[in-house]
């Protein structure tokens, strides 16, 4: 049974003249299977219908010699070979085997790109993967660093109101040793006993001793403060109480305060401050104003 030429067979089984012709040139006219390789991989090609180069005979008008292919000799002698002739069952059969050899590598090629196509899928996803865990990784840094940094403003507010409680303290017991020590530990003058009354209705009304005295302090600003000293405790006390816990004035340190009493209308001195409230007369309670002292 003849055989049909590699580049009949390919335009037997559909494939364009002139590119069946190109792609047996490239391929070095190694066979159909080469050929039908070449066709596959660059059907999509923009330029897979450019027809190849010219040969240069024929770009510049040259005629083929006789001893050239196609020139008057092996024209002739090429007339004198009879091409074989093919059935109609042989060329069917032959176009049959080209089909199914074309259809198997429709099929090698389809099971290729679904390959690739599952690789690139495959890669997608595990990319995806790794875009989520590192953008899972970065948010519990962050909410890893707002935690510490609430737990270190935390701390650092705790530390900062032991510190204030701390110096309330120091303030209050060098306050006590101060002025509290040295009055409390005086000695009370001994009390001479006075006459026995005769009887009940002629004995005099005795006077109510107070242990200690509420003070009130009224500050500039219309704020006040009332705490409660000790009868034998020193106005020096009191000044010092309002200086501790008067509101911060801001512009640097604060003014010294000059204590007055609301009625009768009366100055202290800084001889009174080392005098006790009873003997100013601020027992059982007193309310005192805080005024500007302007420094010498």
């Amino acid at each position: 049974m003849a055989e049909l030429t590699a580049l009949e067979s390919l335009i037997e089984m559909g494939f364009p003249r002139g590119r069946a012709e190109k792609a047996l040139a490239l391929t070095g006219n190694q066979g159909i299977e080469a050929a039908m390789d070449w066709l596959m991989e660059h059907e999509d090609d923009p330029d897979v219908d450019e027809p190849l180069p010219t040969p240069l005979g024929h770009v510049l008008g040259r005629e083929p010699t006789s001893s050239e292919p196609g020139g008057p000799e092996g024209t002739s002698s090429n007339a004198g070979e009879a091409k074989p002739v093919l059935s109609e069952e042989e060329r069917q059969e032959q176009t049959k085997r080209m089909l199914e050899l074309v259809a198997q590598k429709q099929r090698e090629r389809e099971e290729r790109e679904e390959r690739e196509a599952l690789e690139r899928e495959r890669q997608r996803r595990k990319q995806g993967q790794e875009l989520s865990a590192a953008r899972q990784r970065l948010q519990e840094d962050e909410m890893r660093r707002a935690a510490e940094e609430r737990r270190r403003e935390k701390a650092e507010e705790l530390a900062a109101r032991q510190r204030v409680r701390e110096k309330i303290e120091r303030d209050k017991a060098e306050r006590a040793k101060k002025y509290g020590g040295s009055m409390g530990s005086r000695p009370s003058p001994p009390t001479e006993p006075g006459p026995v009354p005769s009887s009940p209705s002629q004995e005099p009304p005795t006077k109510r001793e107070y242990d200690q005295c509420r003070i009130q302090v009224r500050l500039p600003d219309g704020t006040s403060l009332t705490q409660t000293f000790r009868a034998r405790e020193q106005l020096a006390a009191v000044r010092l109480y309002v200086e501790l816990h008067r509101g911060e004035e801001p512009g640097g340190d604060q003014d010294p305060v000059q204590l007055l009493s609301g009625f009768p209308r009366r100055a202290f001195s800084e001889a009174d401050m080392e005098r006790p409230l009873q003997e100013l007369g601020l027992v059982p309670s007193a309310v005192l104003i805080v005024a500007k002292k302007c420094p010498s």
